[in-house]
């Protein structure tokens, strides 16, 4: 744990309120009906449009801003219409929508199939440089079939749709959009949903006021909190100080002993809620960083073996985490944990491994994290106690992201949250499939995983990524390490729900 924040994690609540000079909080937000945001530990949002960022808080920005076809209800399992009312499906490949009449995005253009088609069009062309290839990369075209119809052609059986259509793939305005592209959409975006931004400062601030038009019926429902003011603040020590001086009213970035220390002290609340979000230690063992060790199925459970998962979870990530043995999270269709390879905590067989593998003296490794620190400081020390000495490189997000595509990272510390999709393509697809990403190298998973992603037969798929999930934990291309606990503080009198998608839901706050 970097000195700032440990020094903020040891002390009392009473200490921590005194050095920030306060017990109760300097809070404006309930009387000027504004709920003032600090998120950005792991960096600012690179670009606000939501097809050129895979921050997490570019997502939470985007379910706010933009409105997707179709509305995902989390309570009941089930999808709902939003800006599309109906759709059905002529065969496997081909989805008919009809769309709302009557929404208007927040420039005044009126919304209806020309949208649709423009925005489905330019994110799946592949020449647009769209992110996430993944979530997009089944459409095969969207073609107008009247003033509020569209039909939308598949490269493919797409099972998984409407976790797209309801979650990463929104809809954007398609005069503004084709003016202005992904630059303009950064500096000034556009949607339908039941915010509208009225200020951008790149990196630095967005404000956000109640959409007035918002009355249509969206299964979200109209905005409570009339404005946003979200502050990009990357030190997390800085978030806690703002938040305890009154500058902000609700945070996400905040460690455990954080929270319960900010619990603890009169005017503020908090939650800690599971989320989507799974850590895992991957290794390359295809030998993209020419680094021998990791090439060895004995080396890797050796590692395996040395790392003591539920300790690090219990003790580090606390609150509803729990080890995951699984790729993926449980909930995501066709995660299938009986098909995992499940690893125990057992440092003399790891030592054994070792021996057996060629390396009865240990070895130095670089392991890579962008994380907590302290996550990382606990593997390093349990494979210390096995003679693997591992040296830590500590960086931001897009920084180790950046390596990782140029094959230099022997063993990282990464996690995913799938883009919130309850389907093991949002997360397994993209990391072994043979893509930059894939540090494995497998063509049996890759095949498998192509055959889930594209059948329409929820048995087949189940099959082919059973298979999928043997292998990867099998061969340990992969250590699944644990689910997230997403830590929120917010002042007393902020209406407040967690959610598994991870994505707080700034519309349905309230004040009370």
């Amino acid at each position: 744990m970097p000195k700032k924040l440990q020094k903020i994690a040891v002390m009392s609540a009473s200490a921590l309120a005194l050095a920030f000079g306060t017990v109760a909080p300097a809070v404006a937000g309930p009387d000027d009906d504004t709920l003032r945001i600090g998120w950005g530990a792991t960096g600012p949002i690179d670009n606000l449009d939501a097809y050129f960022n895979t921050n997490r808080t570019g997502i939470w920005f985007a379910r706010n801003v933009w409105d997707t076809l179709v509305f995902r209800n989390l309570d009941e399992g089930t999808y709902e219409p939003l800006l599309a009312t109906s759709w059905e499906f002529p065969d496997e490949t081909t989805l008919d929508l009809t769309l709302r009449e009557g929404v208007t995005f927040h420039n005044g253009e009126p919304f209806d199939a020309d949208d649709v088609v423009y925005a489905l069009n330019f994110v799946a062309d592949p020449d647009n440089g769209v992110l996430t290839r993944n979530n997009v990369d089944w459409i095969e075209k969207a073609e107008k079939t009247g003033p509020y119809s569209v039909r939308v052609k598949m490269t493919r059986a797409m099972p998984q749709i409407f976790e797209f259509l309801s979650g990463p793939i929104v809809i954007y305005p398609n005069e503004y959009y084709a003016e202005v592209g992904p630059a303009g959409m950064n500096k000034m975006p556009v949607g339908t949903g039941p915010y509208r931004v009225t200020d951008v400062q790149a990196t630095q601030q967005y404000t956000l006021e109640k959409n007035p038009d918002y009355t249509w019926g969206s299964p979200k429902g109209e905005a409570s909190i009339g404005t946003l003011v979200i502050r990009e603040i990357a030190d997390v020590q800085t978030q806690v100080a703002e938040l305890l001086g009154g500058g902000i009213d609700f945070t996400a970035d905040i460690s455990a002993d954080q929270l319960q220390q900010i619990q603890d002290l009169p005017g503020f609340s908090g939650a800690q809620s599971e989320t989507m979000r799974i850590s895992y230690l991957g290794f390359d063992a295809a030998g993209r960083s020419e680094f021998e060790p990791t090439t060895k199925a004995k080396v890797r459970e050796a590692i395996a073996r040395a790392v003591n998962r539920h300790a690090i979870s219990e003790n580090l990530i606390r609150g509803d985490s729990r080890v995951v043995d699984t790729p993926c999270f449980p909930t995501q269709f066709g995660c299938d944990g009986a098909a995992a390879v499940k690893w125990t905590y057992d440092p003399d067989a790891a030592k054994a491994l070792l021996v057996e593998a060629g390396y009865p003296d240990g070895f130095d490794i670089e392991i890579y994290n962008y994380r907590s620190s302290s996550w990382a400081e606990a593997i390093i020390a349990d494979l210390s106690k096995i003679g693997v000495n591992a040296n830590l490189n500590q960086m931001g997000y897009f920084a180790l992201r950046d390596l990782q595509h140029e094959g230099k990272t022997p063993l990282y510390l990464m996690d995913w949250g799938s883009f919130s999709i309850n389907d093991v393509s949002a997360i397994m697809s993209r990391f072994f499939t043979l893509g930059k990403d894939d540090f494995a190298r497998d063509e049996d998973v890759a095949a498998w995983l192509k055959t889930g992603d594209g059948s329409s037969d929820p048995a087949v798929r189940q099959e082919a990524y059973s298979k999928a999930i043997a292998k990867i934990t099998g061969e340990l291309y992969w250590l699944p390490m644990f689910s997230h606990v997403r830590n929120y503080a917010f002042v007393e009198g902020l209406e407040f729900q967690g959610f598994v998608d991870e994505i707080p839901r700034f519309y349905a706050y309230s004040w009370k």
